[in-house]
């Protein structure tokens, strides 16, 4: 039963938490006359004294307290004496709990969130360098349009702003202190709930007593923060894995974020990435099994979710590794300029510049043009060659109205020079968008 029941062994990193709302909670029961001056004043002294304890790692932990709150309430009380036992006034180890999780979270949150701008930052001092550089664009994992470096590196900035605004969303609703809803019933002591809400930095306190101590929606959406911003990094990972192959050969990481082989001398993997990818999984399973716990709990508090706190730890902690790796090889990396050139030509990326051409300047329909394209790229397949390969006359047998101005859009610098609508690929609009990005960065 000790074993199943002690949540100690992890909840032992809430510990910042529990003091701060414990001194929070301590000021106001002096304030409003619960408890001395005096009292208050032991409290406070003998909370700091095991704060520097715990800071310096020489605070005894025990299992038979089952958990945090226990361990430093009968900690302070041998220290201080009937002043720690007064502590526990108007309060319960429920309202606690979910306070200390709801402060752990916010600071998880806001680490977090400036981590997403670091790598924020890299992609947009990267896309600036790059936004001139040209590669293909994939649909299918098939050559498409090309595009450049650049506005490719752009889109994950705009993945990842979603998930920093998000964030800061999960962080604007759980700000809501549950302190004094006690066991789920509030209390009948005088407390000032709205004073120990301003204490701690929240917006105020939460307004039903069965749902401070009951939910834990706020740490389903933050493990939801996580799996979403995990999953944008893995995207990027999986490409670095794809880029970093030679058959591709896009770019390069060095050593510092690729490991060798074991017997094979001339690897060098993308652990880093590999890792990145790997690891969110465990945040999407945290988000997982946060949900299946709390799907069948009526109100209010179960010990079920004393369940809920491993998987925040986990995918912060990995969250945090994931956001670190990343942003050093978005610095690390080094693009092969000439190969994405080469390659953005490949597999008849400027077709959709054909068409185009023959729609503006043949006034054809659409439709047609996509048509007559098609059977020029059965021509150029046959031939062995790319659009730009094939004579006047050849064109003007699919379609005698086609003139020389069309090898003018068939390179694949004036197919992204083109591409100037509103968040197209256009050098121009990567460099516009890099400096507002950076701007809005700064």
């Amino acid at each position: 039963m000790q074993a199943i029941n002690a949540s100690i062994g992890f909840d032992r990193k809430l510990w910042r938490q529990d003091i701060a709302g414990s001194l929070a909670h301590a000021a106001m029961l002096a304030h409003v006359g619960i408890i001395s001056a005096a009292d208050e004043a032991a409290i406070r002294e003998g909370l700091g004294a095991i704060a520097r304890r715990i800071e310096a790692g020489e605070f005894p932990w025990d299992e038979a307290l089952e958990d945090i709150h226990m361990n430093i309430e009968a900690r302070l009380t041998e220290a201080i004496g009937e002043a720690g036992k007064r502590l526990h006034t108007g309060r319960s180890r429920n309202d606690q709990v979910a306070l200390d999780v709801r402060l752990w979270v916010r600071d998880a949150i806001d680490g977090l969130a400036g981590q997403v701008e670091d790598v924020m930052r890299a992609l947009v001092a990267r896309a600036e360098a790059h936004a001139d550089t040209v590669m293909p664009g994939f649909t299918h994992l098939q050559p498409a349009q090309p595009v450049t470096f650049g506005h490719h590196l752009l889109a994950y900035v705009e993945m990842l702003s979603r998930d920093l605004s998000r964030l800061r969303d999960a962080r604007a609703r759980l700000n809501e202190s549950p302190l004094g809803a006690a066991a789920l019933a509030g209390t009948g002591f005088p407390i000032d709930r709205h004073m120990t809400a301003a204490a701690l930095g929240f917006d105020g306190p939460t307004r039903n007593s069965l749902d401070s101590v009951a939910s834990r929606d706020f740490a389903a959406e933050f493990l939801f923060c996580c799996a979403m911003c995990a999953t944008h990094l893995s995207r990027f990972a999986e490409e670095m894995v794809i880029w970093t192959n030679p058959y591709f050969g896009f770019v390069r990481l060095s050593d510092a974020f690729t490991t060798g082989s074991s017997i094979m001398p001339q690897k060098r993997n993308p652990d880093a990435a590999e890792l990145v990818r790997g690891k969110t999984g465990r945040m999407v399973g945290a988000l997982v099994g946060m949900l299946t716990v709390l799907k069948g709990l009526a109100l209010t508090y179960f010990k079920d979710m004393q369940e809920d706190k491993e998987g925040i730890f986990d995918a912060a902690e990995n969250l945090t590794l994931c956001l670190a790796a990343v942003a050093g090889m978005v610095r690390d990396m080094q693009p092969d300029a000439a190969r994405l050139a080469q390659a953005a030509g490949a597999g008849f990326s400027t077709a959709t510049d054909l068409a185009d051409w023959l729609v503006r300047t043949l006034r054809m329909p659409f439709r047609d043009a996509h048509h007559v394209t098609g059977r020029l790229v059965a021509r150029a397949e046959a031939k062995g060659c790319d659009l730009a390969g094939l004579t006047l006359a050849e064109m003007q047998a699919e379609e005698p109205r086609i003139t020389e101005a069309v090898f003018g859009v068939l390179t694949v610098a004036a197919s992204v020079a083109s591409r100037t609508s509103y968040g197209g690929t256009a050098p121009e609009n990567v460099r516009r968008m890099a400096a507002e990005w950076r701007e809005r960065l700064a």
